[in-house]
């Protein structure tokens, strides 16, 4: 394995290992033919080599750097993003770890590790049926360790413990740091992710930002992944890693063809929770599958239950969910475009598909509730989706909750729109993911049976509680309500190194995979991103 070499005693071999060599290549610097460097095919040239190479700076590509870095590798991150933190840095901050932790024990929790494998491999909770045994177990035992790794390196978590099982609750979580991409207070996410980044970096790990990575390199004769290809700024840099390269890259739900091998109701117009900030691009899953990578334990991802679908609780807005809130005061407000309008009470307003009609009690959350958003809406184009969700309301409505319905709260840009009749609302929703023409007469006609329920104290269709307020008063508005798409439950097969697998279920020597990218453990939350990014670190410094 390398180690940190002091500057004096730096050779050529150094000089190269430690990276030293950014934008050249590494026969200019050294004088030595490809060949005559350790370990390189000789029809390739590095612009930079590492022990460690990861691809993502997310909570799970930091935590790998840290352990990488602490077992005296040095490490290379390639981040696509302007900051670090992906996916999990605009997240609630949930962890869900256990088995016997300092908080838990300061909270008189009794709890070890073979209580927590028994709690992940329950056959009667969807979340846990389809879960990798092998991979469980070293959750189980690796999580309280991981817990108490996560303060060691700088995290504050905040908050009590009670009851007897909190292994899957909210309540452990770190404080929200001001960095944050987004100054909404609950972004809890944020405490972990500049914890871990300030380690990273304390460390020596170089986080190059602004590298995408757009390949990996396989040896041809050995069929080792010896690094990766980047692309920054028009150039192209090929990275060496000589321990591997670790896929950190988040998960694949913004990629519409491949979260639709899952479920084909998945078309186009259901976003990303964590957009436009994070995209969950399945690239590193590719990147693996096109060496002949397999995936893993895809049941999970299109399991009815956990938290792979939620509904937005910010309307008008195309990325909105349940947790997270776009300020305008955010470095990339000019992307997210609109807020939302928050804080919905759902008596306050309607949903209708695309076609008008409502399918669904507007209070309901639940897996019902999601089947009726996807199911066909009558466009003869789109037959596996159902199409955009718009929540109707009118003025009375925008009183009650004390909303301004105007930019940039909500983007008129095709999530939003107003006019002072039903007839002419429905006619004004024109947007790329609105396929079918809304008819007025079909609107006017659901606002009146609506309305009808309001007089009776009745929903005869959906069995909507109490139905309480009519709509009735101009202006009357449409505001984008569609559902969206939270974690990557699936990914690539991976052992318990986290060693990526092929189809023939061999490991491809080289690369390993962590966080949302893995298949196998579907936990939802950060606990599984950051302890299996350790284990992938672990494993990659040893090789180096």
């Amino acid at each position: 394995m390398s180690k940190e070499t002091p500057k004096a005693s730096i050779s050529r071999r150094n000089f190269v290992k430690t990276g030293a060599t950014a934008g050249l290549g590494a026969t200019a610097l050294t004088g030595l033919s490809n060949a005559e460097l350790e370990g390189q095919s000789p029809q390739q040239a590095w612009d930079l080599t590492a022990d460690v190479v990861i691809a993502g700076a997310g909570i799970s590509g930091l935590s790998a750097a840290i352990e990488a870095r602490d077992r005296g590798a040095t490490v290379i991150i390639v981040e696509e993003n302007n900051d670090c933190g992906g996916h999990g840095i605009v997240s609630g901050g949930n962890v869900n770890l256990g088995g016997g932790t300092s908080r838990q024990r300061a909270g008189g929790i009794s709890d070890n590790a073979d209580a927590v494998f028994e709690e992940w491999i329950r056959p009667d909770d969807l979340e846990c049926r389809f879960t990798d045994r092998d991979l469980t177990r070293v959750f189980a035992d690796m999580s309280a360790d991981t817990f108490e790794w996560m303060i060691a390196n700088g995290v504050r978590f905040e908050g009590t413990i009670t009851g007897a099982d909190q292994r899957n609750g909210p309540t452990v979580q770190w404080p929200v740091y001001e960095e944050l991409i987004t100054s909404y207070p609950t972004r809890k996410g944020s405490g972990l992710a500049r914890a871990l980044e300030k380690s990273a970096r304390a460390k020596g790990a170089q986080i190059l930002l602004l590298h995408k990575m757009t390949g990996l390199v396989q040896n041809p004769s050995t069929k080792m992944v010896e690094g990766l290809i980047a692309t920054t700024g028009g150039r192209t840099l090929r990275i060496r890693g000589t321990g591997g390269v670790i896929l950190a890259t988040g998960g694949h739900t913004s990629n519409v063809h491949f979260r639709r091998m899952f479920d084909p109701r998945l078309t186009e117009e259901y976003q990303t929770a964590g957009m436009p900030y994070t995209a969950q691009n399945a690239d590193g899953e590719l990147a693996a599958m096109a060496l002949g990578a397999a995936l893993w334990g895809t049941a999970s991802q299109s399991m009815e239950a956990g938290n792979w679908i939620s509904k937005t609780a910010h309307i008008g807005c195309q990325y909105g969910y349940s947790s997270l809130w776009w300020q305008p005061d955010s470095p990339i407000f000019d992307k997210a475009r609109a807020s939302g309008l928050t804080g919905v009470d759902w008596q306050n307003a309607i949903m209708v598909k695309q076609n008008g009609r409502r399918f669904h009690s507007e209070t309901d959350g639940g897996h019902d509730f999601f089947a009726a958003c996807f199911a066909y809406s009558g466009d003869p184009n789109k037959k596996n989706g159902g199409g955009p969700i718009w929540a109707i309301f009118d003025a009375d409505a925008v009183t009650r909750q004390e909303w301004d319905p105007t930019p940039p709260n909500v983007d008129p840009n095709g999530y939003f729109f107003s006019a002072d009749t039903l007839a002419e609302l429905a006619g004004r929703i024109r947007m790329p993911y609105q396929t079918l023409r809304m008819q007025g007469s079909v609107l006017q006609e659901t606002v009146a049976r609506y309305n009808s329920f309001v007089d009776s104290g009745s929903d005869a269709d959906f069995g909507k509680p109490t139905p309480r307020y009519k709509i009735q008063t101009p202006p009357f508005y449409a505001a984008w309500s569609t559902p969206i798409l939270h974690d990557s439950l699936c990914g690539l097969r991976v052992d318990t190194r986290c060693r990526v697998i092929d189809l023939q279920g061999a490991p491809i020597a080289g690369l390993y995979c962590c966080g949302e990218a893995m298949g196998g453990f579907p936990q939802h939350g950060l606990g599984r991103c950051s302890l299996f990014g350790r284990v992938a670190g672990r494993d990659a410094a040893a090789s180096a």
